[in-house]
Formats: C-alpha cells, structure tokens, sequence
C-alpha cells in the first residue's frame, strides 16, 4: 500500500495522499493537523487502517458520484467515525443515501480549514461534480478527468462531457488533479496510437512507463501537463469528442 505521495510535508499544511485499492483505484485522503477527510472510498478497512497509522481523525467523505467503487467503504468508514460528514450531488440522494450534505455545481463549504468550490462534471454519470480547493490548488476529479483521458459516457452526453472538461481546464495550469484510477499508461499508449507524430504525449507515454515500472503511481497530474497531452481536452467539439471516446472504448 502506498500512503507516502503527499503534497506538502508541513503538518500544519494541507497535504493529500493516496491509498490504491481494488485492482486500480484510488483513495485520496486530505489531511491537516491530526483531522482527515478522504475522497471517494471504494473499501473502508484499507482506508481504516491508513488513517489509524497515521493518528488521523476523520471528519469527512467527500463522494463525487454513486458508483460502488467510489462510496462502497462509506458505511464501514461511518460505523468507524459516525460523526463525519459525507458531501455528495444532492441530486443524487438516492443512490448516494449515506450523504449528510447535499451540494450542487458552484456551492462552497469549508473542509479543513480550506474553501471547497463544488464543480458540476456531468458525463461519466447525470450528477457527477467535482471538489476543487483554490487556495492549496487541489482538484479531485473521480471519474471525470484522467491522465491522458476522460471517463466513459455511461450516463451522459459527449456535449456535457465536453462542457466539463473545458471547466476543469480552464482551473489554473499548477492545479493538481488527483484522479481515482490508475489508468495512466493505458491511456497514454492509446494517445501514442491515435498522435504517433506528437512528441508530447510521447515523452509522456514514456514518463509514466517509468514510474509505473518502480512502483510509483502516476498520480496526480496538473491541469498544465492535460492540457498539452490530453486529447480528449483538445477536441474541438462534442462530434470529436465521440469520436474520440469511441476510439478510446474499443482500443
């Protein structure tokens, strides 16, 4: 288990860090002086034992869409710490029912000491949003926004996938973006096949072989290095966004 990629090594700081689970899935927990929260948590002992290591109290769950292996760990997280607060899409109380707040796109609320902005981020699913804290520039994006890709439209139109990606791309260049799959490489060696003459993705495709191959995760990314090598944010409508998606879905 990797819980030592952090941002930040200052304990009265905001730092994040992640916690693989599952065959490729991430959990990201936000800590600060002793108080944790985490971001969508697939499994609840893994993220238990992490927290427990570290002296950590939780405080929330922060979810950013209703599949299982985004809120599976929040029951058991709950019977843990009942007093945490669990943040997710109002509009989707009824597959998220755990959720002790219910936010939209452009609400706002204090985590940590910091101002979250909540960003609508449909595509992947109808009432996906995202977290963004500007003042420490984290995002956390689930499945909306990967290294060298996007999520599926299992839900959603290119249209609105396309309009999401172009909010996330428009947050400042240094953000890191912490995504909840480890799906860097695969991604990338796609790009490689539709761009072979572009140098960028190349060089990135080769980066993340790298880390990947020493056991580190790609993970997170910064809004800078998706817009130079990230396809999907350079469509230029939702027409080449399908187009894309669909090249993508059955490479």
């Amino acid at each position: 288990m990797n819980t030592t990629h952090a941002a930040g090594a200052d304990p009265s700081a905001l730092q994040v860090w992640l916690i693989p689970v599952l065959r490729d899935n991430y959990v990201m927990v936000i800590e600060r002086a002793g108080r944790a929260a985490v971001v969508d948590p697939a499994l609840a002992d893994p993220v238990a034992a992490a927290l427990a290591e570290r002296g950590l109290e939780l405080e929330a769950i922060l979810q950013t869409h209703h599949h299982s292996d985004h809120i599976g760990g929040t029951p058991g997280l709950l019977a843990r710490w009942p007093a945490a607060a669990v943040v997710a899409a109002s509009a989707d109380r009824e597959r998220i029912p755990l959720q002790t707040r219910g936010v939209s796109g452009d609400d706002s609320f204090t985590l940590l000491g910091e101002p979250v902005r909540v960003l609508a981020v449909p595509g992947h699913t109808r009432a996906h949003i995202a977290f963004w804290l500007p003042d420490s520039g984290h995002l956390f994006c689930g499945d909306t926004l990967f290294v060298g890709g996007c999520g599926r439209l299992l839900e959603g139109t290119a249209e609105q996938m396309l309009a999401s990606l172009q909010r996330l791309a428009a947050l400042p260049e240094p953000t890191l973006v912490w995504c909840a799959h480890e799906y860097s490489e695969n991604n990338l060696a796609w790009a490689h096949a539709e761009a072979p003459a572009d140098a960028a993705i190349a060089d990135r495709l080769a980066a993340v072989r790298l880390l990947r191959a020493s056991g580190h995760p790609s993970v997170p990314t910064t809004i800078a290095a998706e817009r130079r090598t990230n396809l999907f944010l350079r469509a230029a409508d939702a027409g080449e966004l399908a187009r894309l998606r669909r090249s993508k879905d059955q490479w």
